[in-house]
């Protein structure tokens, strides 16, 4: 069966399913939905976890094999895959499917997918043998509405106590990084000290915390300051900031100029588009004059260089990391024709 997010911690008082899929890319609450998964496992006696990470070159065959030894010591595992893409190719397919048809008592099955399952993904045959046989859960993202109030019960259950615009302020600075509010949650829990914290209390927190200069990165490539880029991200890369996020919030802009350029081009109305893609008020400025300088053909080329660094950061194949995250801001940098860089 098909379960939300919301109703899974009710089902799992009801009892364990023999298999599960958990699949989306928010990575927090997929981390957070597999959690509570295993410590339902835990309460029944699953003692044991086998972790698979099925990456190019797994061999399937093998853990097909290995599926049914058990632990001297442990009598009943959690045997858990994960897949960076629902596409497991055709021996995964098969594998999965297998693992999940199986009655066996003693085996917990957990699938989990780093991104969401688009609709062929769903008609699959792994996928399809899992909604027969188990639980398939979607984690959906939060969208932007829904983040300020996602935030205030965040912080309820971190017993700490935020003021509505406290919230709206968090959630313009995070703009839809789940992990990162959650963080800085967890930190103000952690200073409030059972007080209430307002906007202003939280704005300050905020402009003193050096992980949000990453989010001034993005803001300074946008206004194409370049001296400011490249001063902060010497800052960054001094503070131990993983390339990876600071290349997470380059590809979501690419991304968004991408997005905006084409709704413009097809003759939308530039604010009209600005609110359907969910920019945040403070942003706007910043993206429309952005906008101005990325025509379509440059940004194709930019998504395309964006995703080789975040492929090359994430270890698909070698490349120096900040060199190749230079590359990227000095080809996002480059002024437009007639136009030069700050």
């Amino acid at each position: 069966m098909k379960l939300p997010l919301r109703q899974l911690d009710r089902h799992l008082t009801d009892g364990l399913a023999k298999v599960y899929l958990v699949a989306g890319d928010e990575t927090l609450l997929v981390d957070e939905a597999l959690e509570q998964i295993r410590a339902a496992a835990k309460r029944a006696d699953f003692t044991m976890r086998e972790l698979h990470a099925a990456d190019r070159g797994f061999r399937w065959a093998d853990l097909a094999a290995g599926s049914d030894n058990l632990s001297l010591f442990a009598s009943r595992k959690i045997l858990e895959i994960r897949l960076s893409s629902p596409k497991p190719g055709d021996e995964g397919s098969r594998t999965i499917a297998a693992l999940a048809e199986r009655a066996d008592p003693d085996t917990l099955l957990i699938v989990a997918v780093g991104e969401k399952l688009d609709s062929a993904a769903s008609r699959s045959a792994w996928v399809k043998s899992i909604e027969k046989h188990g639980v398939v859960v979607d984690v959906w993202p939060i969208q932007r509405g829904e983040l300020p109030r996602w935030i205030q019960q965040r912080a309820q259950a971190a017993k700490l106590k935020l003021t509505t615009a406290a919230a709206q302020s968090l959630a313009e600075r995070v703009e839809g990084n789940l992990l990162a509010a959650d963080q800085e949650i967890k930190r103000l829990a952690l200073t409030a000290d059972g007080r209430e914290v307002d906007e202003g209390e939280v704005l300050e927190f905020v402009a003193n915390n050096s992980r949000f200069d990453i989010f001034g990165l993005a803001d300074a490539v946008l206004a194409c300051e370049t001296g400011r880029v490249f001063k902060i991200l010497h800052g960054l890369r001094a503070e131990g900031v993983q390339p990876v996020q600071i290349s997470w919030v380059l590809n979501r802009d690419i991304s968004l100029l991408a997005r905006l350029e084409y709704a413009v081009r097809h003759g939308d109305n530039v604010d009209g588009a600005l609110m359907k893609t969910g920019v945040w008020q403070r942003r706007q400025p910043l993206v429309k004059s952005a906008l101005r300088r990325f025509k379509a053909s440059r940004l194709r080329a930019l998504i395309v260089e964006a995703a080789r660094v975040d492929a090359s950061l994430k270890g698909v194949f070698p490349a120096e990391p900040w060199t190749t995250l230079t590359d990227l801001l000095i080809s996002l940098l480059r002024p437009a024709e007639g136009a030069r860089a700050r």
